[in-house]
């Protein structure tokens, strides 16, 4: 009898194969009681596993980088880190010499207290570093017992990996024409096993649970990419069914590839400006190669992320103006840090740790309550604008206050960069990200005073429906297709529009083609989705009337369930191919 088991959808295709089991093996931690003279000698075993565990990853990172390139750096840098946290070793070393246990048990001990911790933050990002303190953990646990992990060299047939995650190391002994799909345990749409799936082009669910402990080597399974769907035993017909769908999906992408310098225009002339949201320099390639229009989301965080110390102005400068340049003669939009104190605490001195960061010090508020680290990534981003099209966003706007606080020490940082020789662009759009119900209010106020209004659709959901999207037990609850959502959307667009603004989306509403004909019709101007997804949109833009998605837009605004207006626009016949 097939078995459903749903998760998250991290990377688009249809993987059919035998399962191959990554974690097959369960580690057993021992418990040895250590005598007091006996510590030294056992928290000298601890490093001495702690500088193999490094050094092996070391070696897998420089194997890593030769598959994925240096684009990808950032996801082994991210391992790396970890293992050389000083704070991460003492904690295990005085485990080990205060409750005179094995270094096994020591590190266990440990890293139970930091998911505890992490779980009590409720924060998605807090839950991915989680995962990979927990996989660094357990890979220094198997130095200590002499075990292996099992290696993707293994791999016979074409099968399709389950483990519970999957680390940028695991790709070194890959066989890509052997790797059908992913399945993984842990892990959201932007985890590390997302992104590493999404980078190699391979069919992916994140976010099973314990599908490792659901499945058995060998056995059939099938990945939906599409839904975050894995079939566990399908029947014939079924393994038909994805195969006849994977078809079309290949040739799907196969006629999408054509409308790569074609232009995002509805059929009745409409011209949206569809770009990509990426977060690193070396990106840039896979904007160009999808036949994006500029980069409408450059997320800056990972320059301050998984590091010692802050990043200078001139290290900013490298990255900001490489992007514009590369970008040209597209323009890229530059969000300011998007993340509070919480993530940057190793290097913030007096940082007290918020009891709910969501609704603390995020983005914006962050950057006004430390000037200095706003005013160092303004000042590299200005310079940047000699470069490129650059434009400047600011997240977490709350009211225009806010903005216009954020918008007065860019000012200033201009003048001063101007009075002392710099060269700058004369022209700098600055604009503001609406996230919160109180944004979306008064756009019509903020409209006046920013040069264009985007809207970041997972906060401003988030928000608006007081749902925690990771919490299980009201997940369900978010919902773009809320009447709330769409009428803030509309407020936003038409606020835009009247003070002779463009307005955008970055969102993950915006990735989901599905509702590119709604968006349209609510009044959105650009699109910004990963890469990847910029064809199949640009496909649905091209096929739409302008003048029925806002008829189609009206009529889902007379709808208040959500249900019905879900089906209304379900009955609207996408055009891919």
């Amino acid at each position: 009898m097939p078995i459903i088991i749903k998760g998250f959808a991290a990377s688009p295709g249809i993987g059919i194969g035998k399962v191959f089991l990554l974690d097959e093996e369960e580690l057993i931690i021992p418990r040895h009681y250590i005598p007091r003279e006996g510590v030294k000698r056992e928290v000298a075993r601890f490093k001495k596993a702690l500088d193999k565990t490094e050094k092996e990853m070391k070696k897998d990172t420089e194997e890593m980088l030769k598959i994925l390139g240096k684009g990808h750096a950032r996801l082994a840098d991210a391992y790396l880190l970890i293992i050389k946290d000083p704070l991460l070793s003492s904690d295990i070393e005085r485990e080990i010499t205060k409750e005179l246990v094995n270094a096994e048990l020591a590190v266990q001990n440990c890293l139970e207290r930091v998911s505890h911790t992490f779980d009590l933050l409720k924060d998605e990002y807090f839950m991915e570093r989680k995962n990979d303190i927990v996989e660094v953990g357990q890979r220094i646990i198997r130095q200590l017992l002499g075990k292996k992990k099992r290696s993707l060299s293994e791999m016979k047939e074409e099968s399709i990996v389950v483990a519970h995650n999957l680390l940028p190391s695991d790709t070194v002994t890959l066989k890509a024409e052997l790797v059908k799909g992913f399945c993984i345990d842990v892990g959201g749409k932007t985890s590390h096993s997302a992104l590493l799936a999404q980078s190699l082009e391979i069919p992916a669910v994140v976010g099973l649970h314990n599908i490792t402990a659901q499945v058995r080597s060998g056995q059939s399974v099938i990945v939906d990419g599409n839904q975050g769907e894995v079939v566990v035993d399908p029947d014939p017909q079924a393994v038909l069914n994805y195969r006849r769908e994977r078809e079309i999906h290949i040739q799907e992408t196969r006629e999408l590839t054509k409308l790569r310098d074609l232009p995002a225009q509805t059929l009745d002339g409409k011209r949206i400006e569809l770009a990509a949201n990426v977060e690193s320099t070396e990106d840039c390639k896979a904007v160009l190669a999808y036949g994006c229009e500029g980069i409408g989301l450059f997320r800056t965080e990972y320059l301050f992320l998984n590091r010692k110390a802050l990043p200078t102005e001139d290290e900013q400068f490298d990255h900001y103006s490489r992007t514009a340049k590369q970008m040209l003669p597209y323009a890229t939009v530059f969000r300011t840090l998007d993340i509070g104190g919480d993530k940057l605490s190793n290097f913030m001195e007096g940082y007290t740790q918020e009891e709910n960061p969501f609704l603390g010090l995020r983005g914006l508020r962050f950057g006004l309550r430390h000037p200095e680290i706003l005013r160092t990534q303004l000042r590299a981003l200005l310079k940047s604008s000699a470069f490129g099209k650059v434009k400047i966003m600011f997240p977490m706007v709350s009211g225009i206050e806010e903005f216009r606080q954020g918008k007065k020490i860019l000012l200033e940082e201009m003048q001063a960069l101007l009075e002392a020789g710099a060269n700058l662009a004369p022209k700098i759009e600055v604009g503001a990200m609406i996230e919160v119900p109180s944004a979306a209010i008064t756009a019509d106020v903020l409209a006046r005073e920013a040069d264009f209004l985007s809207i970041g659709t997972n906060d401003l959901i988030q928000y608006t429906m007081a749902v925690d999207r990771i919490n299980e037990n009201v997940a369900h609850l978010y919902e773009p297709m809320h009447l709330a959502i769409l009428r803030l959307v509309k407020m936003t667009a038409d606020a835009a529009r009247q003070n002779g603004k463009w307005v955008g989306m970055c969102g993950e509403m915006a990735a989901d083609p599905k509702f590119t004909p709604l968006l349209l019709g609510l009044g959105m101007d650009e699109i910004s989705v990963v890469p990847a997804l910029v064809p199949r949109v640009k496909k649905i833009i091209r096929s739409t009337n302008l003048a029925e998605a806002k008829k189609l837009a009206n009529e889902i605004l007379s709808i208040p369930e959500v249900s019905l207006a879900q089906e209304r626009l379900n009955r609207v016949k996408l055009t891919l191919i």
